[in-house]
């Protein structure tokens, strides 16, 4: 625990670099650095945080990369929660999204690799982790919320309209 606290005042108080074109290898230095233990290699990692587990993934073929933690089978979900989930996908999951892959609900960090920095890794990896410790209770990602209903609405009923083109 005291090594994510570290890890979380590491990276809000020290700019590492501002520039972009993220790497596997830099990812590798970054994923060792906050990881409690970690297997893998450049590419593909499992690692833990607290005993909250990890895997990260890249194709650097396709500038493709995604931080994941699973957090339950999707069995387990009652259609409270994953509606739960699906708003807080739009409110205060932020940079993380819940998703649902191979019957497993994850906490999933995607995105462009490159184009990332340091500091946006380390605060992927704080989200993730966020996110997953979160789930069922605040389903947050950060501090922040995005305003908006706290609450599923009742549907309102479908009306007949002519489709707009956009």
């Amino acid at each position: 625990m005291i090594r994510f606290y570290f890890f979380l005042l590491f990276s809000s108080f020290i700019g590492l670099s501002s520039a972009q074109n993220m790497s596997n290898g830099e990812l590798d230095r970054i994923f060792r650095e906050v990881s409690d233990s970690i297997q893998g290699q450049e590419g593909r990692w499992q690692f833990y945080i607290n005993e909250v587990p990890f895997m990260a993934l890249t194709d650097s073929t396709n500038n493709r990369m995604r931080i994941i933690s699973p957090i339950t089978e999707s069995f387990n979900l009652s259609d409270d929660l994953k509606n739960a989930a699906l708003m807080a996908n739009f409110h205060t999951a932020l940079d993380v999204k819940y998703a649902i892959s191979n019957d497993v609900l994850w906490s999933a960090f995607i995105h462009p690799m490159r184009e990332l920095n340091a500091d946006q890794v380390y605060d992927a990896v704080q989200q993730v982790y966020s996110a997953h410790i979160t789930f069922g209770t605040t389903f947050s990602s950060t501090s922040l919320i995005f305003p908006g209903a706290s609450e599923p609405q009742e549907p309102a009923k479908k009306e007949t309209r002519k489709r707009q083109r956009f």
